[in-house]
Parts: structure tokens; sequence; C-alpha cells
């Protein structure tokens, strides 16, 4: 019986790999759930083990010890048809199209004469549907982006109708505005379609600012977990990570001032900040305080423009690099 909207714990779980009589433990004593209508991103640095849990919670690999327990609707029979996995293995069978590959994710659900209802066709329309994969649905996979690709197994995903998804590294190879959509859609499907969704990713930007919450691996063998504005206030992700010329909580890369040049910047908006940034990124200590040098952006529907008031003269600039050319 599903509790509280629950659909799976774990009770002290050890996850890791035996080989005769040794045991390699990478996790230990987890007391983890994943709930419906939650997008959760599992991070941490390569090797910690991330895979490898996500293999253990979907059932291709065996616990070292402990129990994981699934709250999932009556009539579900097998792990298929309760959790749907997409890993990182790269999909061989290139010469089927977008809709026989959605079509897969029915599956587990067919007799012996392997026939789809009306049902399952019904499901594997709304998942491409859903994934806005319509205009692609006869292509072959080899015709297909790298993005498009991905897409298409998360319509599988979907296609299999599970309570669970759990995903491994999604946007892997993928350049920023194929990551963007991928981490929104699963975002918006866990929301739309109350499904639990956990995916293994190393995009912290993206994590911080889609996920409901982050599970981190820890030092001991352990997964801290929390939304992600706590982890970054209370220093999780710098103790983890320990990043190295990255202020996690500006969100930018530390410059060093390495001129003596004092800078008053005033002005707001996008324009601003990216004034400043480029200030920051060439060596200038920039200050809201007075200063023998002031730099105001000003920014109308029509234009931006920068104004440089030095002790001796006031100049105007029509860009950021022609602004650091009257600096």
């Amino acid at each position: 019986m599903k509790k509280n909207n629950t659909y799976l714990t774990t009770s002290s779980l050890n996850i890791g790999y035996k080989h005769l009589r040794t045991e390699n433990v990478l996790f230990e004593n987890l007391n983890l759930s994943l709930h419906g209508g939650r997008m959760i991103c599992f991070m941490g640095p390569n090797g910690a083990g991330k895979s490898s849990l996500l293999r253990t919670l979907s059932g291709l690999q065996q616990p070292l010890s402990g129990k994981i327990d699934l709250f999932l609707p009556a009539g579900s029979a097998g792990s298929a048809t309760q959790i749907a996995v997409v890993l990182t293995d790269r999909v061989n069978a290139l010469n089927l199209t977008v809709e026989e590959v959605v079509t897969f994710g029915r599956y587990p659900y067919l007799g012996w004469d392997i026939r789809l209802t009306d049902s399952d066709k019904e499901i594997v329309r709304s998942s491409i549907r859903q994934i806005h994969l319509e205009p692609l649905l006869h292509k072959k996979l080899y015709e297909l982006s790298d993005g498009q690709l991905q897409m298409v197994m998360i319509a599988r995903a979907l296609a299999q109708d599970t309570p669970i998804i759990l995903l491994d590294e999604p946007t892997a190879h993928l350049d920023l505005n194929n990551r963007v959509e991928i981490m929104n859609l699963l975002r918006d499907l866990s929301r739309t379609t109350r499904k639990a969704i956990l995916l293994a990713t190393h995009e912290l930007d993206l994590a911080l600012q889609t996920a409901d919450l982050i599970w981190l691996t820890g030092k001991k063998r352990n997964i801290l977990t929390g939304l992600p504005e706590d982890l970054v206030l209370n220093g999780a992700f710098d103790e983890i990570f320990e990043f190295k010329g990255f202020d996690l909580k500006t969100g930018k890369v530390r410059h060093s001032r390495f001129r003596e040049t004092h800078i008053q910047l005033l002005g707001d908006g996008a324009a601003y900040l990216w004034t400043r940034n480029a200030l920051e990124r060439t060596g200038f200590n920039v200050t809201g305080e007075s200063s023998e040098i002031s730099v105001s952006v000003v920014q109308d529907p029509l234009q931006i423009k920068w104004i440089v008031k030095k002790i001796d003269s006031i100049t105007e600039a029509d860009s950021i690099e022609n602004l650091m050319n009257c600096l």
C-alpha cells in the first residue's frame, strides 16, 4: 500500500560489489525515499558510486545488505512495471524508428502473442506527445541528434508507465540548449504525471535550479539529502566537490584583482551584472561606493550605454568592449 505518496524506501541499505569473500562497500546504512511528483538530482564526484546506486534501486544489481521496499499501486507485477530505467548505454539498433523504440516501453505488459491493445497504443501516442516527438515519429535512430535520441529514450521510459523513473546522466555529451530542455522536461514530467524521478547528473548549475531535492554523495559512504539551497548555504557542496576557484554561493568563478584601480559601478538588470562580470574578470576592484572612476549602466528600450566618469573627463561607450577601452 502506498504511504503518503512514497513509492520507494530503503532501510539500512549497503551498496557495492562482492568478489569472492571481499566486499567493496560504496554506500552503507542508507535510509532514503522516493516520492511521487518530485524530481531528485543525485550528485557527487566521478567514481563515487552513483550508477551503482541506480542499478541497485532498479534491481539490476543486488545490494550487499539491507532492504528496498516499494509502495506501488495494486496490480503492479514485476520490476519492469514498477521502475523504468534510462542508462548511459549506447543504443545499437539504430535502424529502428522512433515510434518502434517508444513502443518497446509497452513490452512488459504484453501477452505471449506480443500484440498491442488499443490502450497500449494510446499510451505510446501520449508518451510521444508529452516529449514532443511527433515530427520525428518515423525517423530512424541513426538520423537523430544525441539530444533527440535522449528524448526518445525518455519517451520509451514514459511509455513503460511506471511510478518511478531512474536516469543515469541523461544530459551527458549534450550541448547547453539540449541539457536545459531535458532537465526542464523531467521536472515538468514529475509534476504533471506525479512520477518519482531520480537522475544522476553532473549538471550542478541546472540541478540547483530545477531539482526538488538533492542527494549528495558524502565522504563517509553516506548520502546527504536536502533542498538545493540548503546544501549550498550549509557548505555541503563545497565540502564534497572541493571547488577550486568557484564560489557556489554567488555562482561565479573567483577572479584575482590584479589591478589597483577601484571602479564604482552603478545600474541594475542584466547589463549591470554582465558589466560587473567583465570588470572583475579583467582584474578591476568593483565597488558600489564612491571611487576615482565611476561607471553608470544606462538602459532604455532601444539601447544600452555606459557613462564613464573620471576626475577630469566624462566618456560614453556603446558596448562593454568599448567601455574596457575607455578604462
